[in-house]
Order: C-alpha cells, then sequence, then structure tokens
C-alpha cells in the first residue's frame, strides 16, 4: 500500500499494546481510523489521548459474528469504506492444553481464531466488490498473529494453537487477494509491552466455569516481563513500513531470527529418504506443478506495487 491517506481503517484490540500503536500510526499516515475494543472504558482513555484526531471509538466482542456486523456499518457509515483492517484483538493463557479444559479453548479460539476470520469475512468480501465495481483502490489486511505461530512450546498451547491457524489463514488470503490488489500481513510480534498477562480481566463469565484460579503472583511476574516488551509505536511504525513493501510477514522483532533458523533446519532434518513407492512418480509429477504454481504467485507477490 502506497497511500495512506484518507482511508479508513479499522482496528480490533486497538485500545493499548499493539493495538494503540497501530491506531496512532495509521492516524500519523493520514487515515480516519476506528478503535475496536471490548473494553469501553479502555477506549474512552484512548480516545482522550488521540485529540483532534478523524478518530472514533466501537466497543465490540470479536468473537460476535452479528457484533461485527454491526460495528462495520456503524464505522463505515460515519468514516466511508474500510480499506485497511487490523485484526488485532487477542487473550493468552499461560498454560499447557492438557492442563485446560473446554471453556479455555472456546474462550482464546473466540478471540484469537474466530475474531480474524469475522473480521476477514466481514470486512473482505465488502473490499473485494468496491475493487470490482472501480470504487475502491487496493486496501490491506493486517493480522496479528505472534512468534508463537512459529515457537510451538509446550507453554501457551492453545495460544499457540490459535496463531498457527492465524498465520496460516492469512498466508494463504494474501495470495487469493493479490488479484484485487489488496495485501495481507501476518504480524509476528514477540514481547510486548502490552495488558495480556492481564487477559483474564475480559474473559466472559459464560465460559468461566472450568477456568483455573488466576495466580496473582503469577500475573505480578508477567507484568514484570512485558514492561521490557517492545513499545507499541515501535511495533505500528514497522507495520506501516512492512504495508507499503506489500510484505506477507512481518517480523517486528529482531530477537528471534537465529531461533526461527535453527527451528526450520530442524524441520527439514526430519525429512527421510524413503525409498520409492508405488505410484511416486505421478505424484511428483503432480506435486511439480502445484510446487511451480506456487512458486509463481510467490514471485508475483514479490514483484506486485500497489
Amino acid at each position: 500500500m502506497k497511500d495512506f491517506t484518507g482511508r479508513t481503517a479499522f482496528v480490533t484490540g486497538g485500545a493499548n499494546g499493539v493495538g494503540i500503536g497501530l491506531v496512532r500510526q495509521l492516524l500519523n499516515e493520514g487515515c480516519k481510523v476506528a478503535i475496536a475494543d471490548i473494553r469501553q472504558d479502555a477506549i474512552d482513555k484512548a480516545l482522550a489521548t488521540l485529540d483532534n484526531r478523524e478518530v472514533m471509538g466501537v466497543q465490540l466482542d470479536v468473537s460476535s459474528r452479528e457484533a461485527f456486523r454491526i460495528a462495520a456499518d456503524e464505522v463505515e457509515a460515519a468514516f466511508g469504506p474500510v480499506s485497511i483492517l487490523c485484526n488485532n484483538a487477542g487473550v493468552n493463557l499461560f498454560q499447557t492444553i492438557e492442563d485446560s479444559s473446554y471453556d479455555d479453548w472456546d474462550w482464546l479460539l473466540g478471540v484469537n481464531l474466530h475474531g480474524v476470520i469475522n473480521g476477514v469475512m466481514t470486512f473482505v468480501p465488502r473490499m473485494v466488490e468496491r475493487v470490482k465495481a472501480g470504487t475502491q483502490t487496493g486496501g490491506h489486511v493486517v493480522n496479528t498473529a505472534s512468534m508463537a505461530a512459529f515457537l510451538g512450546a509446550g507453554v501457551p498451547g492453545i495460544y499457540n494453537t490459535t496463531k498457527f491457524a492465524v498465520r496460516g489463514l492469512s498466508e494463504s488470503l494474501h495470495y487469493s487477494l493479490l488479484q484485487y490488489g489488496i495485501g495481507v500481513s501476518v504480524l509476528c510480534p514477540g514481547l510486548v509491552k502490552s495488558y495480556i498477562y492481564a487477559s483474564d480481566d475480559v474473559r466472559p463469565d459464560a465460559l468461566k466455569g472450568a477456568m483455573k484460579p488466576v495466580d496473582p503472583a503469577a500475573v505480578e511476574r508477567l507484568q514484570g516481563l512485558h514492561e521490557f516488551g517492545m513499545e507499541p509505536d515501535v511495533i505500528g511504525a514497522r507495520v506501516i513500513e512492512a504495508m507499503r513493501a506489500n510484505r506477507l510477514h512481518i517480523f517486528s522483532h529482531p530477537d528471534h531470527k537465529e531461533e526461527v533458523r535453527q527451528i526450520f533446519d530442524e524441520i527439514i532434518a526430519e525429512y527421510q529418504d524413503y525409498p520409492k513407492d508405488p505410484g511416486y512418480d505421478q505424484r511428483v509429477a503432480f506435486e511439480k506443478f502445484r510446487a511451480d504454481s506456487f512458486a509463481a504467485a510467490r514471485r508475483k507477490s514479490r514483484e506486485a506495487d500497489f
């Protein structure tokens, strides 16, 4: 995306953490911005710091499809068509899968994965129709995953699952929307100065039945760690730069580069040189066709200038 001025952006989880960093940088680029967040008090505090800007707040539970539709209609009625979507809202549970409950799964999947799906399914068809009709030029979708989309350790198990899924969704959408001049990026930050350590504060009552008691000492330790997280405005600026370059993966933190390299080397090392099985040659011929097509799509993505 080359031109941000005058566009309308919709940012979920926009009242703090990565979200407020995205909001401030998009405003600096001349966008009109809607801050969507589940906490009205957090929205009010954020808006109070953004005087004399084209910005509005909308309370939203991203896990609700109907709430997303209503919020989208409200924002587009006030600010015009949304052509920048930042699916950023997220929550976390710092525990293993085997120590988790169905309520834990439903909560994190609802926010971290279904929230992204709901954002995409609400806004992307509108973007595509406007591009087809000639009333909109391009657009961009930024889905916030995490380095947890690459680093699948035992903790936090459900969070890892949701972020791997967001990464896969974003990579697929990136290639399918190239034809419309709509960019898609997946943001994979590391430690951020945010309040995600206090996610339990916004957990719905209906999904608290099987939750573990909150450990105040653990929350305090996590709070201390997040004090050393990257400033949201730094991340926001790096996202804008990546959007200009139509970059699929946004690695805001250089901290993990060597670790990711090691992990991919370990994955490649686990391939085995098996003898040919029946149907091998035909299967490989098909896979070459698929691989060549995907390589062409990646090349087109790298060469795209919109």
